[in-house]
Parts: C-alpha cells; sequence; structure tokens
C-alpha cells in the first residue's frame, strides 16, 4: 500500500476589498483581486556580505533569504504553518518503509530567462532537470558545500560521492514530469530535507555556461531574478513568467523589485528604517528600539514611521565550537569544564539586558514532537568545573593558553556582548584567558578551515523543522564534505553514528523523536559543544509592506507581499 498524498489547490469565493478615498491608488498603480497591488520596490539590509547565490553553495541564513527568492525545489516549507507544502511537485507518494519517494511534478514551470539558453528564453522544467541538481547535491565539486543533505541518505549517492558511479542510482527519472527516490534506508522524514533550498532545481545549461561562476549568474524558476551583484548591494527584480499565483488567482510576484543592502551597524539600520530607506529590519536589537524610532510623543504627532513589530521563538541554536583535534579542546575535562563555567541564564539577564532563552536542555531547540525536556543540559557548577580543568593538568588555569575567540559579529552587537560575557565568566571561574576576535563569516569559516580557529562562534537556524537537521552537524559521515559549519569539530564518535542512523531509520515518529533525543544527551555528555542560548525572531516592517509572514525558522518569502501607501 502507497500513503499518498495530494496537493490541491482551492478556490475561495473572497470579495475585492473596498477602501475609502486615501486608499484609492494612483494612475501608475495597478490593483488585483482581492485589493492587492501591483509594483514598488521592497529594500531591506544585512549585517554579512553575500557573494554567491548557487544553492549548493549557500550555508548562511543571509545568502538563503535571497536565494530562496530565485530557487525553488520539489516541495517547501509554508511560511505560516511550517508544514510541508508543493512546490514544483503537485503530490508525491510514500511506500510503506518510507524508502521509495515518487513525485508527480507540474508541467507549467519554467526557467527564468537568461544567456545560457538558446535566444535567452527559459525553457521547461523537467524530472531530468530534478535529477542533474539533485545528483550535483550528491557530489564531491567543490561547488557543492552541501552533500551531507543526500549523500549519506539516498540510495547509490556515496559512491558517486566517492566517484566509484557515474549516476546516483536512486535517483530515477520514470517520465518527463515524474521523479523517483529511493533512500539507502527508511527515513519518514525524506521529504522534510527536500524543502531545503540548496536542493533547489538548475538547469545544466547554466553550470556549462558559467562554470564556477554560477554563482553570480543563478538562474533558477523563483518569483524573482537577479538583476545585479555587487559589492554594496544586491537587486533581484519580478520574473514575469512565475507560474504560482496567489488564492484569488493573481500572477505572483506583486513587487517590481528587492534591494539588499549591506549595514554597518544595527543604528545605521534602525535610521535607515526611520528615513524610510529601507522597509525591514530583521533582528532588532531591543534596547535600540525606542532611541531610533522616537519617542511616544513623537509618535503620537505622526514624525515616526508607522510600523509593525513581530516576534517569534526562532527555531535556531547559538553555539561556542570546538575543535576536537586541537591540543586543549580534545580534552572532554576542558570542554567540560568550559560549559559548566558559565552561568547562560545569569549572562542573558545581566549582559544582554533579557535577549534570549538559555539552551539549558541539550543542543536542538523546541519544535513539535521533540521530547526537549528529556535532555538534560550543563549545570552551572564552578567548583566542579575548575576540578575538571585540574584533571585535565591546568589547575586554576595556569599553563591553559591564551585563546582566540572568532565571532563572526558586530562591535557591541548582541552577539559581541554574549563574547564579551563568557571571556569574562571563564577568566573570572576558570583562570583562563579568551581573545574575543571579531571578523566575518568568511573570515571565521577560513581560520575554522585553516585550523587556525580552534574556539569559534556559530549559529544554526533550521533548514526544515526536525532535529535531525540539527544532529547531523555531529554525524561522523559529515566530516568529508565541504561545509565548515557541519562537523566542523572533526567529532567522530561511532556510537552516536549508530544511534543516529538507527533514529533516521525509524519509521515510528515517536519513538524517531525519542532517538533523536538520546542522541542530543550525547552531544551533551560529551561535550562535544557549549551550546549557549535560542533566540527571538524579531522583525519591524514598514505599515506601507503587506501580507509579510515570519515563522520560527527565519524564513522570508517576498512571492506574496505587495506595498501599499500608508497616508502619513
Amino acid at each position: 500500500m502507497l500513503r499518498k498524498f495530494l496537493f490541491l489547490f482551492l478556490g475561495m469565493s473572497l470579495l475585492a476589498a473596498c477602501g475609502n478615498d486615501d486608499d484609492k491608488p494612483g494612475d501608475d498603480v495597478i490593483v488585483a483581486k482581492g485589493g492587492v497591488r501591483y509594483g514598488g520596490e521592497f529594500r531591506f539590509m544585512s549585517s554579512e556580505k553575500v557573494t554567491s547565490l548557487f544553492p549548493l553553495s549557500v550555508t548562511d541564513v543571509y545568502a538563503n533569504r535571497i536565494a530562496s527568492q530565485i530557487f525553488e525545489g520539489l516541495l517547501k516549507i509554508d511560511p505560516k504553518s511550517t508544514e510541508v507544502v508543493p512546490s514544483i511537485a503537485k503530490s508525491f507518494e510514500v511506500d510503506d518503509l518510507s524508502k521509495v519517494f515518487t513525485f508527480e511534478l507540474r508541467d507549467d514551470v519554467y526557467f527564468q530567462d537568461d544567456e545560457c539558453f538558446e535566444g535567452g528564453k527559459g525553457r521547461k522544467v523537467t524530472a531530468n532537470d530534478f535529477k542533474y541538481s539533485l545528483e550535483f547535491a550528491c557530489s564531491n565539486n567543490e561547488l557543492n558545500s552541501l552533500s551531507w543533505l543526500l549523500k549519506d541518505k539516498v540510495m547509490g549517492a556515496k559512491s558517486y560521492f566517492d566517484g566509484e558511479a557515474d549516476e546516483v542510482t536512486g535517483i530515477k527519472v520514470l517520465g518527463d514530469h515524474k521523479l523517483q527516490i529511493e533512500l539507502a534506508s527508511s527515513f519518514s522524514g525524506f521529504q522534510k530535507v527536500l524543502t531545503h533550498t540548496g536542493l533547489s532545481v538548475f538547469p545544466k545549461e547554466a553550470h556549462e555556461k558559467y562554470g564556477d561562476d554560477i554563482g553570480q549568474h543563478p538562474v533558477g524558476t523563483g518569483a524573482f531574478m537577479l538583476k545585479s551583484l555587487e559589492d554594496d548591494k544586491i537587486v533581484l527584480v519580478r520574473n514575469g513568467n512565475y507560474w504560482d499565483k496567489d488564492d484569488f488567482g493573481n500572477e505572483l510576484p506583486f513587487l517590481d523589485k528587492i534591494v539588499m543592502t549591506y549595514s554597518e551597524d544595527k543604528t545605521d539600520e534602525l535610521l535607515s528604517f526611520r528615513s524610510e530607506e529601507i522597509d525591514l529590519v530583521l533582528d532588532i536589537p531591543v534596547e535600540e528600539v525606542e532611541n531610533v524610532l522616537g519617542t511616544l510623543r513623537e509618535a503620537q504627532a505622526g514624525e515616526n514611521v508607522k510600523h509593525i513589530v513581530d516576534s517569534k521563538s526562532s527555531m535556531s541554536i547559538s553555539y561556542y565550537g570546538f575543535a576536537h583535534e586541537s591540543e586543549v579542546f580534545s580534552k572532554k575535562e576542558v570542554r567540560k569544564a568550559f560549559n559548566m563555567a558559565i552561568d547562560r541564564d545569569a549572562i542573558i539577564e545581566t549582559w544582554l539586558e533579557g535577549e534570549g532563552w538559555a539552551a539549558n536542555n541539550g543542543f536542538v531547540p523546541k519544535m513539535q514532537g521533540y521530547p526537549q525536556s528529556n535532555v538534560n543540559g550543563h549545570e552551572f557548577n564552578v567548583s566542579k568545573a575548575k576540578s575538571l580543568m585540574a584533571q585535565a593538568g591546568y589547575p586554576n588555569g595556569n599553563g591553559f593558553p591564551t585563546v582566540d575567540l572568532y565571532v563572526n559579529g558586530l562591535e557591541e552587537s548582541g552577539i559581541h556582548k554574549l563574547a564579551k560575557a563568557v571571556s569574562f565568566s571563564l577568566k573570572q571561574n576558570l583562570g583562563v584567558n579568551i581573545n574575543v576576535k571579531l571578523c566575518s563569516i568568511e573570515e571565521r569559516e577560513e581560520a575554522i578551515r585553516n585550523n587556525e580557529a580552534i574556539f569559534w562562534r556559530s549559529g544554526w537556524v533550521a533548514d526544515y523543522p526536525d532535529p535531525e537537521n540539527f544532529l547531523n552537524l555531529f554525524y561522523g559521515g559529515n566530516m568529508d564534505q565541504n561545509d565548515v559549519n557541519v562537523n566542523p569539530f572533526k567529532y567522530k564518535n561511532p556510537d552516536f553514528d549508530k544511534l543516529f542512523e538507527k533514529a533516521l531509520a525509524e519509521t515510528d515518529e515517536e519513538k524517531r523523536m525519542e532517538l533523536l533525543a538520546e542522541c542530543d544527551q550525547m552531544i551533551i555528555d560529551d561535550a562535544v559543544v557549549m551550546p549557549l542560548l535560542t533566540d527571538d525572531f524579531v522583525t519591524m516592517v514598514n505599515l506601507k509592506v503587506r501580507k509579510f509572514v515570519t515563522n520560527e525558522m527565519e524564513q522570508l518569502d517576498f512571492s506574496r507581499i505587495y506595498i501599499k501607501e500608508v497616508k502619513k
């Protein structure tokens, strides 16, 4: 028997909204069904530079926010519900063992126009395109930083990665618009993996034309396409041949243009928002909002920008990583001592002004169905931490070298304050010296790759809502792939790998979650990393931006938002 998942788009009998005279559009504004409007430019800022938009090279949330507007895969996560919903696949079937996934694709999806195609006109997407893209995701090509997503899951993917096979036997084309993926072992959560932006479809012609520069020439099927990628900004424009429609049957997207620039600090970004140079602020520092946006009197006088602030508990974790092959952090006693010497709750209250939630229950954040409360995190115990350091040969910190802590963050940002708090606590409680070294993501990753960084700040935001996405970071099988964000610790534990593989193969969802919680506990007991805190994802958007939606995974979907000017 097959379990069949058929996605139906139900029509809605809704009346168009009628506005007052102040809401009437000008002559140059096109109003669609439901009162939505075409046109306009949406602007926001990023604190990190984005240099590549090839989906398999996108490994951080900053690049993903742009790449996800250009590329699409078989399935996606609904931004409102975080449930798996259709994208280019209109339906799929899964066998009883959760090993064989068969997809029926839409037949009205086209690649964006680009010079890589004959005549510059985008062609229709077929199952062969997905086979090509997914096999690329299984390869050891230097452009592929995400082989861990499929390499140990899809049948034949490991042999393809190792160069022992010409194709991935588990990825089969059954027709122009029918694709089948067979796994090496059962994995009931595989459909969530397929929502990852890195597994989006891209044309073979683009890689053949642009080669290693494909990251500067992204060609996808999404609502927006790249106009320019420059040092100071990225500009996307409307894809006029996009396949999707909203509930009223309006063609998407509504915006003409998206512009992402870069901010040197949050104050500059908030000032830009106040002067309406940008429409969105991400990761708001709460202590600065009132100072920058103005007082209550200014708000009553209509002198500050009308806006909406939204806050959701982020499905993320901020942590510090240890290089297990380094002399000092190869010792479990040192790693445990570092974890036990910091009071996470006190740091949040005193250093971060209450922003964030202490990671007291393991590495995996809260998510539906996951028994997080079963995982016992690190206790704050200075005397025990000192004893562990003495066992490791560093009584009262004597003989312990000064260690650089690589932190990708801006001066006096929340990330920087957290680093200073941890450094202070380790000095005060263990007598060790930690030098906080601010850097960019690229500088941090290069330092990890070159073994210069043995202690670093990192974070992980859910690519899809499953604990497996977080615990995959520690799987020994991922040590031979290119992404320094996945097992850069060089952690190899056969017991963890065996338990993790057992969890993936478990088809009973409740049992699978329990096994993953056991994996989480093993990471804590082995003190593999320092889990620190989870954040709230706080956004502030100009009121003129309508249908803007956020979720716990910090995903942004601009395909349905539109601009409606607000009377001042």
